[in-house]
């Protein structure tokens, strides 16, 4: 795979990530649906598998950097699994607005899933590891975007962590947040 080639594909990849961060932001502050314990958690896994492709972005890439993406997609997803079989047993009702029939947690196992099986086969391409050089040197328009994009998201997901579960972030956080706790 030409190096350029590989720079697309892990724009590209940034972008499908940025996109859902987006769409959970939507969903946060158009519609009100603040995120949950678990939503926080799968956040927190679409910004560790991001940061992996950002690694890419900005160093070149490295089998290092497609595996931290592959740990923090696959520490998502089994989050994700999680919510879906706490959701799925009859009268336990669902968290959150569905889209397209499904809820944002159904929709991110399948992001999860997909961020794997693309990193792993982006991985199966040696040729790509054979340039040193640095891509940060020469980013064009559309990584760099995604990088601003994912780095302003990321940033965004941890004000609003501290607004829902306050300052003590190592105690919980409300199992269903109605309000922003440091808003009050």
């Amino acid at each position: 795979m030409p190096a350029e080639l590989s720079r697309l594909l892990n724009a590209l990849g940034l972008i499908a990530i940025v996109t859902a961060l987006s769409i959970a932001f939507v969903d946060q502050l158009w519609f009100r649906d603040l995120p949950c314990p678990l939503c926080i958690l799968q956040r927190a896994g679409f910004t560790a598998a991001g940061v992996g492709i950002a690694l890419n972005l900005m160093f070149g890439p490295r089998p290092s950097h497609y595996g931290m993406t592959i740990l923090g997609a696959s520490v998502g997803a089994s989050i994700s699994i999680r919510q879906i079989l706490l959701h799925i047993v009859p009268g336990t009702g669902s968290y959150g607005n569905a889209i397209f029939g499904l809820h944002l947690y159904t929709w991110a196992l399948i992001g999860f899933a997909l961020t794997i099986v693309w990193s792993a086969i982006l991985l199966f391409d040696d040729r790509q590891f054979e340039n040193p050089e640095p891509w940060s040197k020469r980013l064009d328009v559309l990584p760099l975007t995604a990088l601003i994009t994912f780095f302003l998201l990321a940033l965004g997901n941890a004000v609003s962590t501290l607004l829902i579960c306050g300052v003590g972030l190592l105690g919980q956080c409300p199992a269903n947040p109605a309000h922003y706790l440091l808003l009050e």
